[in-house]
């Protein structure tokens, strides 16, 4: 328990995922699931911010863009 050992390189990235899952690899079915569920919350407010604008409620496109712009951020510096 003293030493970490991350995901193989092969789990890192998306195509890497499909391969895995083409391969035939347990492991990369449960990392598209995984990916899937990052996804579901950055949809949401991607698809929020779309009524919003359709809307034209300026206010809720903001706070809306801001929590997006955010998710982005946190998800690109963690892959880093």
């Amino acid at each position: 328990y003293q030493v970490f050992r991350g995901e193989p390189a092969m789990f890192r990235t998306p195509d890497g995922v499909v391969s895995a899952i083409a391969a035939g690899r347990r492991r990369g079915m449960i990392q598209l699931g995984l990916m899937l569920l990052v996804a579901t919350p950055i949809a949401r407010v991607f698809v929020a911010l779309l009524v919003f604008m359709r809307q034209r409620d300026r206010i809720y496109i903001v706070v809306t863009l801001t929590v997006l712009t955010g998710l982005i951020v946190s998800l690109l510096q963690g892959h880093s």
